[in-house]
């Protein structure tokens, strides 16, 4: 029977059974290191959404040697950030990143704040991340609720295959299964993301390496193949995104120096997805134009 959240504590096995897998097998991230800090947990989690670990350490240690503090990253041109961002991707990032700088700055003496709902008023933080920050950098005990481990709760608990579009439900039955110690949540925490990254993976689970597949109402069912009924991404390559893309790539190319908007991405075959990009670009602050001159914002 899929189990469902009605308030009551489910049985302890996934939570015991998660953070002796992860005390084993944990990879070694420069963010599980101790003494990682506050601010480089809160630059790697905008950095890790929606981007390979892999592409992330490097341009992470860059950043983080660049501007160790976040008053130094205020302290510099945006332009600067969405330079540095390289080919993260999703490079309003940046720009968020740079504004949460700021605000940090501003509002809370340079330190990244603890408390959830300051970490939810700095821009571009939603409850994912302010809760990392807070469970990852300060020890306090939340749920911690990313894609997989929505995924790895889904299949578990529910028995489907996919997980639904995020939901406050999702931080509930997260928080039901973990342990009452703040530590040992904080483990159960980043056991669960870890297991939807490695093992409880999209499309291929390794479901023989599963350290809760004894748990698992979907392998106990089956495995059958629910409908997945989230919206999917478009496909990169022709699409706006890759003509943002190319348009930033142009401009980083030239900063500090402007480029005329005649001559940005000038060969892109579809003149309407061009415009469209700049003015998206524009309004999103990435672009800055002075008269027919563009350039990354300052």
């Amino acid at each position: 029977m899929p189990w469902t959240y009605d308030g009551r504590m489910p049985s302890t096995a996934i939570a015991d059974a998660l953070a002796t897998w992860y005390r084993a097998e944990a990879r070694d991230l420069p963010w599980r290191r101790p003494g990682f800090g506050a601010w480089g947990t809160l630059v790697s989690e905008f950095m890790l959404q929606q981007t390979p670990v892999a592409r992330v350490i490097p341009l992470l240690e860059a950043w983080l040697e660049r501007w160790p503090t976040p008053s130094d990253l205020a302290g510099a041109a945006p332009a600067d950030a969405v330079t540095q961002w390289a080919n993260l991707g999703y490079p309003r990032r940046a720009l968020w990143l740079h504004r949460a700088a700021v605000e940090i700055r501003d509002r809370h003496d340079g330190v990244v704040p603890r408390d959830v709902d300051d970490l939810l008023a700095l821009t571009g933080i939603g409850d994912y991340t302010a809760r990392a920050v807070a469970v990852f950098a300060y020890g306090d005990r939340h749920p911690v609720v990313d894609t997989n481990t929505r995924r790895v709760l889904t299949r578990a608990l529910e028995a489907k295959a996919h997980p639904a579009a995020a939901h406050r439900r999702d931080l509930e039955a997260m928080a039901a299964i973990l342990p009452a110690s703040a530590s040992e949540a904080a483990i159960v925490d980043a056991a669960a993301m870890e297991l939807g990254q490695v093992i409880c993976t999209a499309r291929s689970p390794k479901c023989g390496s599963c350290p809760i597949a004894h748990e698992c109402a979907w392998l106990a069912a089956g495995s059958p193949e629910t409908a997945d009924t989230r919206v999917k991404q478009a496909r990169y390559e022709g699409s706006d995104r890759q003509a943002r893309g190319r348009i930033l790539q142009a401009l980083r190319a030239a900063d500090p120096d402007p480029v005329p908007f005649d001559a940005l991405i000038a060969e892109w075959p579809d003149r309407v997805q061009r415009g469209r990009a700049i003015d998206s670009l524009l309004a999103d602050g990435l672009v800055s134009a002075d008269g027919e001159l563009a350039s990354l914002p300052r």
